[in-house]
């Protein structure tokens, strides 16, 4: 948990998942250049940009599809979890890259004295028309100025100033960005490059994003699927089929998404949003007695969605109760920090 805005649950792990990181990254750059320029020696000062570019923006682009590639893999395996820990950190790297890819372009334009035609380029209004000829340097300018604003905001400071409805949706701008990356380098570099290496990574990336997402929101959809009693509450099921320490999410008529913990032979119900970021506290589990989202450690009491003090943040609950041995809670939320869990 965090006071003050300062770092959750710091701890060994997460300097190693950062060294990994950063040394991936290093490891795919420094191979990069060298493979490129084994295999085509640059001869001149632009050619070696060119390559710094190709370099770096592959590398950005390899990075943006791991980051939409965790959320539905966690989803589908509570595996992947460590790797969503992180991701933060791991946006901002990505951030940083993608910075390296547009600034080298920026120096190929300078080294050959052309700024003034990336100008013109750039404000070439009827080529914004065309299919062939588009600016594309300007879908990769509003795609890194949607970044900028992620990375930016992506401190508790800002989610704090922002609350986390809003905070999320402007992080949700990260699938619109993706597209015009998409885009961008489909008008880019496939226009005028023919190695079937850049299309096979575009392809591969679209595919992998889309089926991932896809299976993951049929497989929750399937799983939301609950049966509702006569007199409106949902039908959950037997304490065990509650996994000890975890969650089942199911949602309410409305739509809201309810996670029922089990802790023993305590059950309770809280929403399954987080008063972090809106993260999926469902998908967390029971630490130490208190439920802990999965995203950044935050921690709240199973019987009255409190986090313990000194920390105020407070999830609304939901009424359960057992009735012939099945589990049933009510879809309408209490007020956040209301005493709701029952002892079987």
């Amino acid at each position: 948990m965090s006071a003050g805005f300062q770092a959750v649950q710091w701890n060994a792990a997460k300097y190693r998942y950062d060294a990994i990181l950063l040394a991936a990254v290093t490891v795919y750059i420094a191979g990069f250049l060298w493979v490129g320029a084994s295999l085509r020696p640059p001869k001149n000062a632009p050619e070696w940009i060119d390559l710094r570019i190709r370099a770096f923006g592959t590398c950005a682009f390899l990075m943006l599809t791991v980051i939409l590639c965790i959320g539905p893999l966690a989803r589908l395996s509570p595996k992947f979890l460590p790797l969503l820990y992180n991701r933060r950190h791991f946006g901002v790297l990505f951030f940083l890259v993608a910075c390296v890819h547009a600034i080298s372009m920026l120096q190929w334009f300078a080294a050959q004295d052309a700024l003034p035609n990336l100008a013109e380029e750039l404000t070439a209004w009827e080529n914004y028309f065309r299919f062939i000829g588009f600016p594309y340097k300007t879908l990769g300018i509003v795609a890194l100025a949607i970044f900028f604003a992620m990375a930016a905001t992506s401190h508790d400071y800002w989610l704090g100033f922002f609350r986390p409805p809003v905070w999320k949706a402007l992080h949700m701008l990260v699938y619109v960005a993706y597209a015009l990356i998409v885009a961008h380098v489909a008008l880019g570099i496939m226009q005028r490059d023919y190695s079937p290496l850049i299309p096979f990574m575009l392809g591969t990336s679209v595919a992998l994003v889309t089926t991932l997402h896809t299976v993951a929101g049929w497989r929750e959809g399937v799983r939301d699927g609950t049966a509702m009693t006569s007199d409106g509450w949902l039908r959950i099921g037997t304490p065990e089929s509650i996994p000890d320490k975890r969650a089942k999410i199911v949602s309410a008529p409305g739509g809201e998404r309810i996670a029922i913990f089990r802790d023993g032979k305590q059950v309770g119900a809280v929403t399954n949003l987080c008063a972090h970021q809106n993260g999926p506290v469902g998908e967390g589990c029971i630490i130490a007695g208190l439920v802990t989202c999965p995203w950044h450690g935050y921690q709240y009491r199973l019987a009255d969605g409190c986090a313990p003090p000194p920390f105020t943040e407070k999830l609304a609950t939901y009424r359960v109760r057992s009735r012939g041995g099945v589990l049933e809670v009510h879809p309408d939320p209490l007020p956040p920090g209301t005493p709701a869990a029952i002892t079987l």
